[in-house]
């Protein structure tokens, strides 16, 4: 039940009783439900920004960790890249320039991806940059990855390729030459031991007992060891690959067959006088390509400096062939 309310009244020197009108009664009834939507709205305002429900809490939890999760990631990207970059630098400054193949230039191990935005799924998030940015660098880490990894394949290729090219190039001298006194006669224009005319010899011719011991000069296989070869007598050839032919002549028997392999320093004949020879050696000659080279310049497996420059005196002496 409502209280009823009075006032004095002065005039009448009597209590009268207050009657509420309607007008006034629908007006603060307005007000206070104006008042309490508005003391709601603040609260829910506030409550929404600086009060979290658990659910809320939960989730600021987890992008937090995210986050945190992100920033480390980042961080080992960091140094995984700093640890290609150094693998890439003696891809490029050592192991290429050491098997003459050009580098692979910064903008092609470092290149983009272009076309189509790979990364728009990753839009419309408040972290969308950091999430976007992150999945780029680790596409251009695996990409570059990729890069290195192939780069190293064709050292290991072109490394095996050395090694095979090293072992096949005829290096030593074919017969037993410590003291060099058995160099007889050089590449270059020399004398005819049987028409005495001045004629270009092709090989060189070492000097030796019959039946010293001849060796490969190089890693390959017997192409040739027959005497159907005019004025070579008994001879062998034998093919390094890589365009290299080595050739032995006028043996005075192998030691060998045709389509054998041999490696550097085998003993594949002796020492003879056959075909056109005017006393016991061997004629030693080195094809590149099909042309006759130099074989002075091959001396490089068991001759030291000095040795060679004594070995190249006696080499450029234009006095009488023995064949």
């Amino acid at each position: 039940m409502a209280k009823v309310k009075y006032y004095y009244d002065a005039e009448t020197l009597s209590y009268r009783k207050i009657e509420r009108k309607t007008g006034t009664t629908v007006k603060y009834s307005v007000m206070f439900l104006l008042a309490s939507a508005l003391f709601g709205f603040i609260f829910v305002f506030i409550a929404s920004h600086y009060i979290q429900s658990p659910k809320e809490r939960q989730l600021a939890r987890e992008l937090q960790y995210m986050e945190l999760q992100y920033e480390l990631l980042n961080r080992r990207m960091n140094e995984a890249f700093a640890a290609l970059e150094n693998v890439e630098e003696r891809d490029n400054a050592i192991y290429r320039l050491y098997f003459e193949v050009n580098p692979i230039p910064e903008e092609q191990r470092r290149a983009g991806f272009g076309g189509i935005n790979r990364y728009q799924k990753f839009e419309g998030f408040d972290n969308s940059k950091l999430i976007a940015e992150t999945n780029k660098r680790l596409d251009i880490l695996e990409k570059a990855i990729v890069v290195q990894s192939k780069s190293l394949d064709e050292i290991a290729v072109l490394a095996e390729d050395k090694e095979k090219f090293l072992t096949a190039i005829p290096a030593i001298q074919p017969v037993n030459n410590e003291e060099l006194t058995r160099m007889a006669s050089g590449y270059g224009y020399r004398t005819d031991p049987f028409t005495k005319v001045r004629k270009f010899h092709f090989g060189m011719d070492f000097t030796a007992p019959r039946g010293t011991p001849i060796y490969a000069s190089g890693d390959g296989v017997v192409a040739r060891a027959d005497n159907s070869a005019s004025g070579y007598g008994k001879h062998i050839r034998i093919d390094h690959g890589f365009g290299y032919v080595s050739l032995y002549a006028h043996l005075y028997k192998y030691n060998v067959r045709v389509n054998q392999r041999v490696k550097r320093g085998d003993l594949i004949g002796f020492v003879g006088s056959t075909g056109r020879s005017e006393a016991p050696h061997l004629h030693y000659e080195i094809f590149k390509d099909g042309e006759r080279i130099n074989p002075i310049n091959f001396y490089y497996g068991n001759l030291s400096a000095d040795e060679f420059a004594k070995l190249l005196e006696k080499a450029s002496l234009e006095n009488q062939s023995l064949d």
